[in-house]
């Protein structure tokens, strides 16, 4: 039986263990920039926080399987069993630019399940953890989601891919956003714009993500109140938890509209239960 108080331990320590060492090499590693496909930039950064998480988490658990942006040998699509899910830094083009928005998440499942999520932004000193069933926490503190009357008086978050083939749906999906909302960010972190959601700081997020883009902070947000819905079907391989596909959170307030908005339908809000099905 796992305990989550252990894995909670593990991944703030993990997380802010690595936060300090990408702190340490921020003015270094903006010399050592290299590039993902066309313009996805990873530094050595990236892989010293990689390696520092990796360590934490082999130490303790060295059956289990771990599931990185950073390695490529672990993007497999077996969800099954206890996985780890991690990105070293997210927000690596913030990083380098000296912009301290930018945040270390690591996440715990079993059988595609997220029992634990932190989202650790070192610059800002800021953690952001939950526990399955227990609640969403800044600081140790807990936090809860916005409640705007409608959508006009929400702030929205969004982000865009780092290859743009075809901008003519994110034109179109920034458009419908600024023409129906308060006002809009893009701030090249989406784990973090997905805690400032938890956090109430943003009314809602929406964008087309990775596995380790939505597992922790996808729980510290439902964990604090919001509702998640994929715009697009969910593969049948895919976890509901781990499933970035055209993803929105939000404050319950304002999901159903926004979603129609982005859609021109109604699609049903999910949520995690603890059975890893999706409650409507």
């Amino acid at each position: 039986m796992i305990d989550n108080d252990q894995i909670l331990s593990l991944v703030q320590t993990a997380a802010v263990t690595a936060g300090e060492a990408v702190l340490d090499q921020w003015e270094s590693c903006r010399l050592d920039v290299r590039y993902k496909g066309k313009s996805e930039t990873v530094t050595a950064a990236d892989l010293l926080a990689n390696d520092i998480i990796a360590t934490y988490i082999r130490s303790a658990f060295p059956a289990h399987r771990i599931l990185s942006e950073e390695d490529e040998g672990s993007h497999s699509f077996d969800y099954s069993g206890p996985l780890w899910i991690v990105d070293p830094i997210d927000g690596t083009a913030n990083y380098v630019r000296g912009h301290p928005y930018f945040a270390v998440s690591i996440a715990f499942a079993v059988g595609g399940v997220v029992q634990v999520g932190c989202v650790h932004a070192p610059a800002l000193r800021e953690t952001f953890t939950a526990v399955r069933d227990r609640g969403a926490f800044l600081n140790g503190k807990a936090i809860r989601t916005s409640r705007p009357i409608s959508l006009a008086d929400a702030v929205v978050s969004t982000g865009f891919p780092h290859e743009k083939n075809d901008v003519g749906p994110l034109v179109d999906r920034f458009r419908t956003l600024l023409q129906n909302c308060q006002d809009i960010r893009r701030s090249s972190s989406p784990v973090l714009d997905i805690a400032y959601v938890a956090a109430g700081r943003l009314d809602a997020h929406t964008e087309t993500l990775f596995p380790w883009d939505v597992a922790a902070a996808g729980l510290i947000a439902t964990e604090a109140g919001a509702v998640r819905s994929n715009l697009v079907a969910v593969p049948d391989h895919v976890p509901v938890d781990l499933c970035g596909d055209a993803v929105v959170f939000s404050s319950p307030n304002i999901h159903q509209e926004l979603v129609t908005r982005l859609t021109g339908r109604s699609i049903p809000a999910r949520r995690a239960n603890s059975m890893g099905n999706a409650d409507t």
